[in-house]
């Protein structure tokens, strides 16, 4: 790029930035900001259009140059303020500040982590440890942390942490997948180099989050939200169980959290729900709750339990 080609993007440049600023701005006011003719801003309005931004042109009194909502969102441009102040935002909704939007914001942070200057970064992780929630949303998780794991998902390059298992911590070496949301935590879908196979880590368990320069082939992975909530509902408890509930999948959905069961449509007015608990009368006692007639599939224990507790309940309803 020569020189002129240099100047004429720093201008085009320095034009959107205004447009951004302001709601409209007339050709004479532009031309003297960027210091250059009426005729060269129409050119550079131009060179935008072809970019993507929407610049509208309104002739008369209050007219001008107006930057307007288009079909697709071209890229915003931030000077350094606006972009620690997005980022800062944006780890505030990573960390559970906005409910529903983490995953979203994560993907939005990982986007502007790319192109976010070094000089940035300090300030945006002094401010960030300065951000609290009191809403007892999400278990905290440590920013950098997540950030680490967001690269490494992005560049397909291997990680490491220090991890719980049992009464010990163990190092884990792994091929970084997917970040997964749910409405409390923060979870890493993960193929574990050191154990051959898929598994998902709470990221608040993590400590010593580092990212390595060895790149990977990614694997054929199992769906990440699929996998990490049924971890969470049933795989990692003792006891596990599956229920027939009568009623629509979407009414069952809203009345137990993601993280306590799976629930899958079988037909329009009935649902199969996956729950597991540290004991069998406990998973048996939230599907009973949920106030739905419902029939036990597995185990077949379960069935055995259920009479044995309805004459204790029968028992209990008739004692005088």
């Amino acid at each position: 790029m020569n020189g002129e080609e240099r100047g004429t993007t720093e201008r085009v440049l320095t034009l959107l930035s205004l447009l951004q600023q302001r709601q409209v701005w007339t050709g004479p006011e532009l031309a003297e900001r960027l210091g250059v003719t009426s005729r060269t801003v129409r050119r550079d309005v131009e060179r935008l259009r072809t970019l993507g931004y929407p610049v509208h042109a309104e002739q008369g009194v209050g007219g001008g140059y107006r930057l307007g909502p288009g079909k697709d969102l071209p890229p915003l441009l931030l000077d350094d303020d606006e972009a620690i102040a997005t980022a800062v935002s944006l780890l505030a909704g990573a960390g559970g500040a906005l409910a529903g939007a983490g995953d979203a914001a994560l993907r939005a942070l990982t986007k502007l982590d790319r192109v976010l200057p070094a000089r940035l970064r300090h300030e945006v992780r002094a401010l960030s440890g300065s951000v609290e929630s009191f809403d007892g949303g999400r278990t905290p998780v440590d920013p950098e942390a997540l950030m680490t794991l967001a690269r490494a998902c992005r560049d397909e390059v291997e990680a490491g942490f220090d991890y719980p298992s049992r009464n010990e911590v163990r190092h884990r070496r792994v091929e970084p997948y997917r970040l997964v949301a749910s409405d409390r935590r923060w979870y890493l879908l993960a193929y574990d180099l050191d154990r051959d196979g898929w598994r998902s880590f709470r990221v608040d368990r993590m400590a010593g989050v580092t990212a390595r320069t060895l790149r990977f082939v990614p694997r054929p992975a199992p769906d990440a939200a699929k996998y990490v909530q049924e971890g969470v509902s049933n795989r990692v408890y003792p006891h596990r169980a599956r229920f027939l509930v009568h009623a629509p999948a979407a009414t069952v959905r809203a009345q137990i959290p993601a993280a306590a069961a799976v629930v899958h449509p079988r037909g329009d007015e009935s649902c199969e729900v996956l729950s597991g608990a540290a004991t069998l009368d406990a998973v048996l006692m939230h599907v009973l709750l949920l106030g739905h007639a419902f029939e036990v599939l597995d185990p077949p224990e379960l069935k055995t339990r259920c009479h044995a507790l309805a004459e204790k309940l029968q028992a209990a309803g008739s004692a005088t």
